[in-house]
C-alpha cells in the first residue's frame, strides 16, 4: 500500500520505503533520499544539498515517521553529485554511520571540493578551447566555489564495488556499475522485488544529463548508453529514481532515452555539417542565449553539448580542427 503524507514532503512505498523530497535551489526542485528499514534501523540513500531548507526538511520527515536520527546505521551514496553527496557528512556527525561510495565516485569528490581541488580551473580551460566567452568563464570558478558550504563537512567513506552485493530493508541489492552521467555511480537492484534503486541513470519525464568531465573527456556518452542497454536487461516492476517519483515501464523508459539521444546527435551532426562551429556556438544553438546569465544551467548545457560532440567526433561523423587557439567542429 502507497501512503503519501500531507504533512512532509514523504511517501511510503512497500517494503517501508520512505521516499523523502529534499528540496533544491535549482529548477529540478529537489532530490529524492531514501530511508530503507530493516531489524536494525535505517540505511539513508543520497541524503541531498547541505542547506538549511534541508536540515529543516529532514528534521520534520524524521520527526513524522517516528524515527530517531541515531536510528540511521547506514549512508549510502549512487554517486558525487552534490544534491546527492552534500549532507553525508552531517548525517555521519550526527549517526557515526558509515558513508558507502565507489572509488571512482570519491575520486571526483577529491577533484572537485578536496584540499588541493583542481575542477574549476580544469573546466575553464576546457571551456576557452572551445570558445567560451571570458566573461562567462570568469563566472565558472565562484559558482563551483560556491558548493563548498553544501558538501561540508565532508564524510569519511568506505568503499563499495559494482559486481558485489549489498543488504538493505532485509534484501540483498546487487551493486551495478552506471557510467555517463556520472563516472562511478552504482544502481542497485533487488532480484526479489524486481526493484531498481537507479540514482540519476534512468529518470521519468527528464533526461539525465551526460557531460564531459575535465581530464576523463572523450566518452561519458558512449558510457552511457551503454549503460542504459545494460540496464535494459533487467527486470524491474519498481524503479526508484534520483529525481521526480518511482516509476514504472523501466525498460520503456530507457528506449525513450536512448531515441533521445539518437535525435540530438542527428540533429548536432546536421548543423554542423550545414555551418562550422565551436562547441559554445553550438551549445547557444541547442540550449538558447539565456543559458549564459546562469552558470549553473549554463555548466549542465555546455558539458552535455561536448559530450554530443566529441561521440560524432569518435564515431568520425564529424571533425576538429584549431583556429586562433580555438576547437571549431566542421563536417
Amino acid at each position: 500500500m502507497l501512503t503519501e503524507s500531507s504533512m512532509t514532503s514523504t511517501t511510503v512505498w512497500p517494503k517501508g520505503i520512505i521516499q523523502v523530497k529534499v528540496p533544491l535551489p535549482f529548477s529540478l526542485k529537489w532530490v529524492n533520499s531514501y530511508l530503507l528499514r530493516d531489524e536494525k534501523g535505517y540505511t539513508l540513500i543520497d541524503p541531498g544539498l547541505h542547506t538549511p531548507e534541508s536540515i529543516e526538511t529532514w528534521n520534520a520527515a524524521l520527526a513524522e515517521h517516528d524515527i530517531v536520527i541515531q536510528d540511521i546505521h547506514t549512508i549510502v551514496l549512487t554517486h558525487q553529485h552534490p544534491d546527492h553527496y552534500g549532507l553525508a557528512g552531517w548525517f555521519q556527525q550526527r549517526t557515526g554511520a558509515p558513508v558507502l561510495i565507489s572509488p571512482r565516485s570519491y575520486a571526483y569528490i577529491v577533484k572537485m571540493w578536496g584540499k588541493d581541488r583542481s575542477y574549476a580551473a580544469e573546466l575553464v580551460a576546457l571551456y576557452r578551447q572551445h570558445g567560451m566567452p571570458e566573461h562567462l568563464l570568469d563566472a565558472m570558478p565562484p559558482h563551483l566555489e560556491s558548493f563548498m558550504d553544501k558538501v561540508s563537512p565532508q564524510p569519511e567513506v568506505t568503499f563499495i564495488e559494482a559486481g558485489g552485493v549489498l543488504r538493505m530493508a532485509g534484501m540483498d541489492w546487487q551493486m551495478i556499475d552506471a557510467p555517463g552521467h556520472a563516472s562511478g555511480q552504482l544502481c542497485f537492484y533487488a532480484p526479489e522485488r524486481k526493484w531498481m534503486i537507479c540514482g540519476d541513470q534512468v529518470l521519468p519525464n527528464i533526461t539525465p544529463n551526460v557531460s564531459v568531465v575535465p581530464g576523463d573527456e572523450g566518452g561519458e556518452l558512449e558510457q552511457f548508453l551503454g549503460s542504459l542497454k545494460q540496464l535494459g536487461a533487467y527486470e524491474v516492476e519498481l524503479a526508484f529514481p534520483g529525481h521526480r517519483d518511482p516509476f514504472t515501464g523501466f525498460g520503456l523508459r530507457i528506449e525513450e532515452l536512448i531515441d533521445h539521444h539518437k535525435r540530438r546527435l542527428e540533429s548536432i551532426a546536421e548543423r554542423v555539417k550545414e555551418e562550422g562551429c565551436t562547441g559554445y556556438a553550438m551549445c547557444e544553438r541547442l540550449f538558447g542565449a539565456r543559458i549564459a546569465g546562469n552558470p549553473h544551467n549554463l555548466r549542465f548545457a555546455m558539458s552535455e553539448t561536448l559530450a554530443h560532440l566529441f561521440h560524432l567526433e569518435q564515431r568520425n561523423e564529424i571533425s576538429s580542427s584549431i583556429r586562433d587557439g580555438v576547437i571549431v567542429y566542421q563536417a
